[in-house]
């Protein structure tokens, strides 16, 4: 039946092969392109008029992606990790046609990838750069914004994923006057809070007197996401007033001292939010990653005249309002009648009296977060749950959370993603889990619940392989061994992300069993893992790297280990698997989160890896010479 599939297939005419292979993306393209010559022949031809190029689960190095990119005057969507590329690959990416470009970890570009995209891509509408120029030696210079601004004047939504206060010193509105009109979102991963207020401030015209004001630049903006070093009151301020049309406002800082009274966010400042009445989407964090501080300035009060400029808000995200409590936290919930999105992190004096009655209330809640909100208890997940429709319950971190609660998550039958790191639950309590809501799960992470045993494993999976379950995160559990990966490799499960670092008892019999395990009848083996963390695991020995090898996990793009156990031993995993990113210094490790920027490219594992054959078949011999050197360099280490 295969060998009749594959005849048929050579036997179509290439015309109407490559009509099929203009309606696939290109991970599919490449899983035909190795089935016959004809279709790997239809392959080379169809790169030339494919409209979206979209390779963002591995970083090809120029050489790979070159052979993947000849000339294409269809190319309207590109997509890639540029981890390996630098300036000299601009001119084989940047083509006058793309409407879309999104360009990730692109540290070892200069600034003039932006000048060049500003002089070359005139027509696209949606931009992403990530990590541009962080890399030593590498610097962007202000005429690089500006040939961008000036040149791309499509541009509908912009997000520039790295510092740019460095290049932003002078003249900052006039270079952002020169952005188009159309401009309806803007995201930036660093920026100085004056700078923004420079920015968005009434300001006076080139050609005009200094009593004639003009309203704010970038007056089409829906959509602001702002990484600063200080959220303030006047910038604030000033954001609210002068973007008219703000419907969304994402608003992050890390502050390296302690703010000053004029560089802090106060009650003042929460109540010029949502001035012009049309915000649907709020987020006002204040990150730890620096130092332990918080919005000290902001009470209760703060919050009730904001709820009161809010009442149509849909999410709300608030992290760090430390001083704030229980009566501020459930005025939102009965002022923001059409709220579906709550969030709260350092929710310090939060308790369970917030949720006491949000069963009287008209609220559909599908998405709940409240990270190291250390005061609730068990009762507030039981009133919690009256919202049946959850589909995301973030638990992280809240200690004096047990198995009481368990009982009532598992009646949460559309819940997909669950998140109980820290807390108290044992293996009794986790079994609550088994029937009902754990069939709907695709992520589960219990990180840190230390009275977790192998049981747990045993409990959840014992005969449940027709789950959705996708990402489990077991590490920092003392208690687990190889014997509850083994029940976990019975399951035949098809977990994609497995993260255990930090399990003493976790050794080479948990890889071997990884290794080995089918899905489905998968010709693969330990086929679905595309992330495995291992780090810190105590019985990690040599012996896991033969099993780390191809041809086991064939889908694995992520690994972490401990790279003590042998640096060499990791270099040459590293070179025998090209495509696998090998971390080895205790980083997390996933795919960036904006990897998915938009819905409707979903990841087919299968396809990634037939998209990774195609690609080392594209090095030539002198390829295949090199992955052989580096087997036989493995295989010396492992002998």
């Amino acid at each position: 039946m295969a060998s009749g599939n594959v005849e048929s297939l050579d036997q179509l005419p290439m015309a109407l092969l490559a009509t099929i292979m203009t309606k696939l993306d290109i991970s599919s393209i490449c899983s035909l392109a190795v089935t016959c010559r004809n279709c790997n022949s239809c392959a080379s031809h169809i790169l030339s008029f494919l409209p979206n190029f979209h390779i963002l689960d591995i970083s090809p190095s120029m050489e790979l992606i070159k052979p993947l990119l000849p000339p294409n005057p269809y190319l309207k969507s590109l997509k890639l990790d540029c981890c390996q590329l630098n300036d000299s690959s601009v001119e084989l990416l940047l083509r006058p046609s793309l409407q879309e470009l999104c360009l990730r970890n692109c540290a070892d570009f200069s600034g003039k990838l932006l000048s060049e995209i500003g002089s070359r891509c005139k027509d696209v509408r949606s931009l992403y750069l990530g990590s541009v120029a962080e890399k030593s030696g590498r610097a962007i210079h202000t005429s690089d914004l500006k040939e961008l601004l000036s040149g791309c004047t499509q541009l509908e939504a912009i997000s520039l994923m790295f510092d740019i206060s460095l290049f932003l010193r002078h003249n900052v509105a006039r270079i952002w006057a020169l952005a188009s009109e159309k401009l309806t979102s803007l995201e930036v991963g660093y920026v100085s809070s004056v700078t923004v207020t420079e920015l968005l401030s009434p300001n006076v015209g080139p050609h005009q007197c200094l009593n004639q004001v003009r309203p704010s630049i970038l007056p089409g903006i829906h959509k602001l996401s702002l990484f600063v070093d200080y959220i303030t009151d006047t910038m604030v301020g000033t954001i609210s007033k002068g973007l008219v049309l703000l419907t969304h406002l994402e608003l992050r800082d890390a502050p390296l001292i302690e703010p000053r009274v004029t560089f802090d966010l106060t009650n003042s400042g929460l109540q010029q939010i949502n001035h012009h009445g049309r915000l649907k989407h709020l987020s006002l964090v204040r990150s730890q990653e620096f130092l332990i501080t918080y919005f000290k300035r902001v009470n209760d009060l703060g919050v009730l005249l904001m709820a009161d400029e809010c009442e149509n808000i849909e999410s709300i995200c608030l992290g760090g309002f430390c001083r704030v409590t229980d009566t501020g936290f459930k005025t939102i919930l009965h002022s923001c009648s059409n709220l579906y999105k709550l969030k709260v992190s350092h929710g310090s004096q939060l308790t369970d009296l917030v949720f006491h009655d949000i069963a009287a209330t008209s609220l559909s809640l599908t998405h709940v977060s409240l990270r190291w909100c250390n005061l609730l208890t068990n009762q507030a997940i039981r009133s919690l749950v009256c919202n049946i429709g959850l589909k995301v319950l973030d638990l992280r971190s809240c200690k004096n959370l047990g198995d009481e609660a368990l009982p009532a998550i598992g009646s949460l039958c559309e819940l997909k993603t669950l998140l109980l790191d820290g807390s108290d639950i044992t293996d009794v309590g986790i079994a609550n889990l088994r029937y009902g809501v754990f069939s709907s799960l695709v992520s589960l992470s219990v990180r840190g619940c230390k009275k977790l045993t192998d049981k747990c494993l045993s409990v959840l999976f014992n005969g449940s392989s027709k789950l959705e379950l996708q990402e489990l995160d077991l590490s920092n559990l003392p208690n687990l061994s190889d014997n509850g990966v083994l029940a976990l490799a019975k399951s035949q499960v098809p977990i994609s992300e497995l993260r255990m670092r930090h399990c003493p008892l976790i050794g080479d019999t948990s890889v071997m069993a990884l290794a080995s395990m089918r899905v489905d009848g998968d010709r693969g083996h330990g086929s679905s893992l595309r992330l495995l963390d291992l780090y810190n695991c105590g019985g990690i020995t040599q012996l896991s790297f033969r099993w780390l090898k191809k041809p086991y996990f064939p889908r694995l793009r992520w690994l972490g280990v401990t790279g003590s156990v042998n640096r060499d031993i990791v270099d040459a995993l590293a070179r025998n698997r090209p495509f696998m990113h090998v971390a080895c210094c205790g980083e997390e490790l996933g795919t960036d989160p904006l990897n998915n920027l938009d819905g409707s490219y979903v990841h087919n594992y299968e396809e990634l890896d037939e998209l990774e054959q195609w690609l080392q078949e594209g090095e030539g011999e002198s390829g295949e010479e090199e992955m052989e050197d580096a087997d036989d360099d493995a295989d010396v280490l492992f002998e």
